[in-house]
């Protein structure tokens, strides 16, 4: 993905109609950084999921980072995942962030750059948090400190779900 298309999504925050929060999350090929194990989206079911994209470039980003290593600490024992997307087009930029603020997460690439088209992704970061069914339950464009309590309120709810 080129990070002139990101900063286009970003621009078209202001006009863009409100994302659907709900229905199937779309499925797309992933590779984890690191390894370069392939992972899909599909592959999160039946687990609640927190997916991320994020760049390196990206303030908000930064500050989202220990949010979600905290986050998923909390809820991992309880059948919880996190796949922290970077759009980012040079790997040296992936690489340099992740040496600085290192994830015990997962952290992976869309080589193909068809995810964030497919998940409408408007602004950076934008988080969706999926149900065990594989819906997206709930959207959050951008990340401020005051959404902290919300998110982990969402994800602790679903989690309750049978």
């Amino acid at each position: 993905m080129k990070i002139r298309l990101v900063s286009g999504l970003l621009t078209s925050l202001i006009s863009a109609s409100a994302l659907a929060s709900t229905g199937p999350a779309p499925d797309c090929e992933l590779n984890r950084l690191g390894t370069g194990t392939p992972l899909k989206i599909a592959d999160l079911k039946g687990k609640v999921a927190y997916v991320d994209f994020w760049a390196s470039w990206c303030g908000p980003c930064l500050q989202s980072f220990p949010f979600m290593s905290d986050t998923y600490k909390e809820f991992k024992p309880r059948g919880f995942e996190l796949v922290a997307i970077n759009l980012d087009e040079e790997r040296e930029s992936v690489d340099a962030f992740i040496s600085k603020h290192p994830a015990d997460f997962t952290v992976a690439t869309n080589p193909g750059g068809e995810c964030p088209q497919r998940f409408e992704v408007q602004a950076m970061p934008s988080s969706f948090i999926i149900d065990r069914k594989g819906n997206i339950r709930h959207v959050h464009l951008g990340f401020h400190d005051k959404d902290k309590a919300e998110i982990r309120s969402q994800i602790d709810a679903i989690l309750k779900e049978p």
